[in-house]
């Protein structure tokens, strides 16, 4: 199953459930689809959807799905890698009216930069080439972050420690 997730910011993110409804429309994906809308005006006809999920619902769909989809903002991808799955990320953007500055792009491209392991999407239309490639591997490629602080962490106390 993949889940999305466009949060609960209260404009729409249209762009992102039409592409993933016409993904499914097309059969580039062959997967069920569950997509969590909020306020988005567009109402996906190829996939189960919903406009919110409780906390215990939504941390069930991570637990369950081979893929999640999530719009940039931080708790919900944090939350899919705390469970060491890699999350796809399609930021919200100003221009498409998603948002009211582009701050989910500009945080996830810097958290990308300091090593946190998830996909970025910056362009839809290559959100079908990220689904189709993403497989089983990419959870056995999983990078935790608190390893590398504890590796520079201890590098840093040696140094200190003149050892």
């Amino acid at each position: 199953m993949i889940f999305v997730t466009v949060g609960t910011h209260e404009q729409q993110f249209d762009r992102v459930i039409k592409e993933i409804d016409t993904l499914v429309q097309n059969k580039t994906i062959n997967d069920e689809v569950f997509v969590q809308i909020g306020y988005s005006t567009y109402i996906p006809t190829h996939c189960k959807w919903k406009e919110f999920l409780s906390y215990n619902e939504m941390q069930e769909k991570i637990n369950t799905a081979r893929i999640v989809i999530t719009h940039g903002g931080p708790a919900s991808f944090l939350s899919v890698l705390e469970k060491k799955k890699i999350p796809i990320v399609v930021p919200r953007r100003l221009c498409y009216g998603e948002h009211v500055n582009d701050h989910q792009l500009d945080f996830s491209l810097e958290i990308k930069n300091r090593g946190y392991n998830f996909i970025l999407v910056e362009d839809i239309h290559d959100l079908g080439s990220k689904i189709v490639n993403y497989n089983e591997e990419n959870r056995e490629s999983f990078v935790s972050n608190n390893k590398n602080f504890n590796k520079k962490l201890e590098k840093l106390v040696k140094e200190l420690l003149g050892e």
